[in-house]
């Protein structure tokens, strides 16, 4: 199992530690005796011991070790949170030997369903160590429902204790019975992380029981009816929408190279309303641009949790912020050439030749306390400069709303509706653009897909020059083209419109960075734009927006 300092050893003692110790619980609920009492409370120093020497060995052998592979590392981190709930377990029993001291009547207990709870968690506890050695997944996902058992019992439980106190009798007895059976329902929690943690040890990402089953769940619809061990999930961190993503397929030589999932997918897990936003956008831009987005294969919807989940094809490519980063230059040229094409032909394509009043001050409000969240001096007061007053930043905010009414867009397009580079995937064999992250896909103005590309490009967190002056020439490229479009359909509000997208682009921005110095010129960059717009005076078909604002 571990082979290092014996750290299997040590993990099979506390096994075995905590299981009698809740047994010896379990005895002294039944019959309480001041024998049993020093046992409990004296084996609970053990308990604590081991888990001590447990963690130590664990993070002396993480940081010592430069040579460990990842499947190695990732059984020891299990086996520390395992080794951290045992104990906690362990403590739980020794408050409930404590709360028997205060029933009159230690008959009373038996009255109540503890017999089912401590079946339920002996037998579990039991299978811990299995589950481990073997690396069993059904066994794992079986400690994992303990959990379930347990609140539900604590439910049923809870209602009884109620009902009883309705009579006004044992109320004493009755409020001691809710925290015996509260401690009960906590191991049940504790459990749950044992079994999660072993889930982690065998997929190698950490992930929760109820998005394990949404998972299960969308395979299944998806048509793959292969084993789950023969599945290799792979977390796909720094989502920003709140959602799980990670990358499915089959793992080495295994699995049914003919499905979905052995090719490659991506799975999606959360609130209920995103995905199955995302999973109807998707279907839209399939009917309007066959393979342009990535192919549904599956959807799983829990109400009950208002949870949804969905697998969806993996598209092969590199995304464009990478490629502006490592790419060559004829490369990345051919990428931004077919990115361009690809949008004029949607934009043209899905174009609504009705006004359409944009929100783009309305977006960066309703934005405006999870930037103060992580930036709360960005609540810009009124200032006086010589003879000159600087608006704060609300007052500007609230001219520009009012501003913004009288620049509606002159038409409407389907736009992607989060259009940062790293949503753009290039695929070089075939010199094809497609798109992901389609949540907010719809009707219109094509300046919001405009703005969030090229602030997208501004706030990549990059400053070496060489590769910054790569970052201003996307970035120029892109805005050129964005003025072509713009007089091809005779839009002459464009860049009034663009001034306030990218205002609210630059502000809104700020929340992700924790680079005092870069998130600060963001939101200089959107105040500026913001003040420029509020001062003018003439019409907006002659307002001239700064291109270098876009430059860093």
């Amino acid at each position: 199992m571990f082979t290092f300092e014996g750290l299997d050893e040590n993990f099979k003692f506390l096994i075995i530690e905590v299981l009698t110790q809740i047994k010896a619980t379990r005895a002294f609920v039944n019959s309480p005796s001041r024998s049993l009492f020093r046992k409990i409370t004296s084996r609970d120093d053990y308990i604590d011991n081991l888990k001590t020497v447990i963690e130590n060995k664990c993070y002396s052998r993480i940081n010592s070790s430069k040579d460990l592979d990842k499947s190695m590392l990732n059984r020891i981190r299990a086996i520390q949170v395992s080794a951290v709930n045992l104990e906690r377990i362990g403590d739980f029993c020794v408050n409930i030997v404590n709360q028997m001291a205060y029933l009159e009547d230690k008959a009373f207990i038996l009255r109540f369903e503890c017999t089912e709870a401590f079946d339920i968690i002996e037998s579990t506890t039991e299978i811990v160590e299995e589950a481990f050695i073997r690396e069993d997944m059904p066994l794992a996902l079986k400690i994992c429902k303990s959990e379930f058992r347990l609140d539900s019992l604590y439910k049923d439980n809870f209602n009884h204790v109620l009902a009883e106190m309705g009579s006004g009798k044992n109320i004493p007895n009755l409020v001691t019975i809710l925290f015996i059976f509260r401690y009960l329902e906590r191991i049940g929690d504790s459990l749950l992380n044992v079994g999660e943690a072993i889930i982690f040890a065998i997929l190698g990402e950490r992930i929760k029981i109820e998005q394990f089953e949404s998972l299960q769940q969308t395979l299944s619809v998806s048509g793959y009816d292969g084993s789950f061990s023969d599945i290799d999930f792979q977390g796909i961190w720094g989502s920003r929408s709140g959602c799980r993503i990670g990358h499915i397929k089959a793992k080495e030589n295994e699995g049914d190279e003919g499905t979905p999932v052995a090719q490659g997918s991506i799975y999606k897990e959360g609130s209920l309303d995103k995905i199955k936003q995302e999973q109807n956008n998707l279907k839209i831009w399939n009917d309007k641009f066959p393979g342009m987005v990535p192919e549904v294969f599956g959807f799983h919807e829990t109400p009950e949790e208002n949870k949804g989940s969905m697998l969806v094809e993996f598209l092969p490519g590199c995304t464009l912020d990478t490629m502006i980063l490592t790419s060559d230059d004829t490369d990345l040229e051919n990428a931004l050439f077919t990115l361009e094409q690809t949008l004029r032909h949607i934009w043209i394509t899905t174009k609504k030749d009705n006004p359409l009043q944009t929100t783009f001050m309305e977006q960066l409000r309703s934005r405006q306390n999870g930037v103060l969240q992580v930036h709360p001096e960005f609540n810009r007061n009124t200032r006086q400069l010589g003879n000159t007053e600087i608006c704060s930043s609300e007052t500007l905010i609230n001219e520009c709303i009012s501003i913004e009414e009288s620049i509606p867009a002159p038409f409407s397009v389907f736009i992607h509706g989060d259009f940062n580079c790293n949503n753009v995937v290039y695929t070089n064999a075939d010199e094809r653009i497609r798109f992901i992250d389609l949540y907010r896909s719809r009707d219109f103005d094509y300046i919001q897909d405009v703005s969030v590309f090229l602030v997208s490009g501004f706030r990549m967190p990059v400053f070496d020059r060489p590769i910054r002056n790569k970052i201003n020439s996307v970035i120029s490229r892109f805005y050129c083209f964005a003025e072509e479009f713009a007089q091809e359909q005779n839009d002459n509000t464009w860049q009034a419109r663009l001034a306030l997208a990218l205002a609210r682009s630059f502000y809104t921005s700020t929340r992700f960075e924790f680079n005092y110095a870069f998130s600060k010129e963001m939101f200089n960059r959107s105040m500026f734009l913001l003040e420029k717009v509020s001062r003018f005076n003439g019409k907006w078909k002659d307002f001239i927006l700064p291109e270098d604002i876009l430059h860093y």
